[in-house]
């Protein structure tokens, strides 16, 4: 009981704390999906760094260091790769939003490249990618309240509750909810996080070398990178296609419009790769769990920081836990609302129906249509599925097909084309679309590589077929200059 009644304090919380953000702004689309570009540092920090803190993270870490060992520290390395990115890719994406008032991705693709038709694509691609992130979340949520009530809430009911919490106070706030209950989901989830990773490995093996001894005693080669599958090969290509697509997804993208001054982003790419440290935590307590909690397989592995914390600590600290869990599904769930009702009705509504509609319309439909996509999203959780960590892949390989024409479009002089960057972009999701629903991999598509090379991303094959599509094409489609020629005189 202890434990439930934790639980709903901060899910009621979160909920007053996310309408309450409204208070002294009036609500147009700009405030509700950019917060007024008025959003420093801090905010800016916490908005980012919700890309970290995720169910994803809690529950999808700690189960793959669980359930795979040490191919789990790609997660580690593909953040800190992408914010040293962000150093240099980040501020003139800020100031040509800010420069044209854009409020969403496929706005500024649109503007980029002088083509709304690209911009519906891009918002299409976009949403075919932040529904099965958001099934993440919902997904995540289903598991921590279920396991943290010791079952008095069942999985579906937590899933609804959680997608009507989060639908309110979206339709109310926007962004602005997303980035007041950011604050107290990172202050908690760092306490929960910093404790869980250190006191598991000192209560039950004496210390993180005794820990790791035991674990290569009972499980020879667990902590070393397989031959085949999860090798090198598969965490160098994953590490770069990852942190290739981090800043492509929709809701992260829309967040670089949120701050004030561009030099937000420079102190944050310094500070940012340090918090990443934090996650090493995470992945001591699913090493810790591997021997203590035996015999998850399948999606349950994204159950073993529950299974041994209830079987560590009193119920009331396991409602502690679990609501910091609950607030890693919800921040970044409602992000993902937020961008993909803006995606649906500024860029898809706008760029193919009605394209002299007004914000003031737009911002109405944005908000009707959250709850639409709650439930789609609430429908696929559902239907069970896929872990965390297969789900994020899928939709990382859904955003990096972005990331080519993002970079051509920084190039102070552009010579890609807007059907260079539409026939690309197309082309690799195609290839991801093919390649995820019938499982296929590198390694089965090309026999005859060499082994080394079987287990890269299928991801980077998308990636190719996307870059030559798009170069290909632009300089088909380039419109020439003009050459001048002189009359000859007689």
């Amino acid at each position: 009981m202890s434990a439930l009644i934790i639980i709903a304090a901060i899910t009621l919380f979160a909920l007053y704390l996310g309408v309450r953000a409204k208070r002294g702004h009036d609500m147009s689309l700009e405030q509700w999906t950019v917060g007024g570009r008025s959003f420093g540092t801090a905010f800016v920090f916490l908005l980012m760094a919700g890309e970290i803190y995720t169910t994803f993270t809690f529950l999808g870490g700690s189960g793959f260091a669980y359930g795979k060992g040490a191919p789990v520290y790609y997660i580690l390395a593909y953040g800190t790769l992408a914010y040293i990115l962000s150093y240099w890719m980040l501020p003139p994406i800020w100031r040509y939003a800010k420069n044209h008032r854009l409020v969403s991705q496929p706005h500024f693709f649109a503007r980029k490249y002088e083509s709304p038709a690209l911009g519906t694509l891009v918002a299409l691609v976009g949403v075919a990618a932040l529904i099965p992130y958001l099934v993440l979340q919902l997904k995540g949520l289903g598991i921590i309240v279920a396991t943290a009530s010791y079952g008095a809430i069942s999985s579906t009911a937590a899933v609804w509750i959680g997608a009507c919490v989060v639908t309110a106070y979206v339709i109310v706030s926007g962004v602005r909810g997303s980035a007041w209950n950011s604050v107290v989901k990172d202050l908690l989830i760092l306490a929960i996080v910093l404790f869980l990773g250190i006191y598991l490995p000192l209560h039950y093996y004496g210390g993180f070398s005794d820990m790791f001894h035991a674990i290569d005693a009972a499980r020879p080669g667990f902590l070393t990178f397989p031959a085949k599958g999860s090798s090198v090969t598969w965490f160098q290509s994953t590490v770069l296609l990852t942190a290739l697509g981090f800043f492509m997804w929709p809701h992260t993208f829309g967040s670089i419009f949120t701050a004030k001054d561009e030099r937000i982003f420079r102190r944050n790419a310094m500070v940012l790769p340090l918090y990443q440290l934090i996650l090493l935590f995470v992945f001591f307590v699913g090493f810790a769990a591997t021997l203590k909690v035996p015999g998850l397989k399948g999606g349950d592995i994204d159950l073993s920081l529950f299974r041994l914390s209830l079987q560590t600590f009193d119920p009331w600290f396991v409602g502690v836990i679990g609501a910091a869990g609950i607030l890693t599904a919800l921040v970044p769930g409602s992000m993902i609302l937020t961008s993909a009702s803006t995606l649906l009705a500024n860029d898809v509504y706008r760029g193919m129906v009605s394209r002299k509609a007004s914000d003031a319309t737009v911002a109405k439909l944005a908000r009707f249509l959250v709850p639409v996509v709650a439930l789609v999203a609430v429908g696929f959780t559902l239907q069970g599925g896929e872990t965390i960590v297969a789900l994020l892949l899928m939709g990382y390989s859904f955003v990096t097909q972005l990331f080519p024409a993002v970079i051509c479009s920084l190039r102070p002089h552009n010579r890609a084309t807007k059907q260079g960057a539409f026939c690309g972009i197309l082309a690799g999701v195609a290839v991801v679309a093919v390649t995820t629903t019938m499982h296929l991999s590198i390694g089965q598509l090309m026999p005859f590589l060499p082994d080394a090379l079987k287990d890269i991303n299928i991801g980077f094959l998308a990636l190719a077929v996307n870059i030559i599509v798009f170069a290909a094409v632009s300089a088909v489609t380039q419109t020439r200059p003009v050459e001048q020629t002189h009359a000859s005189v007689n």
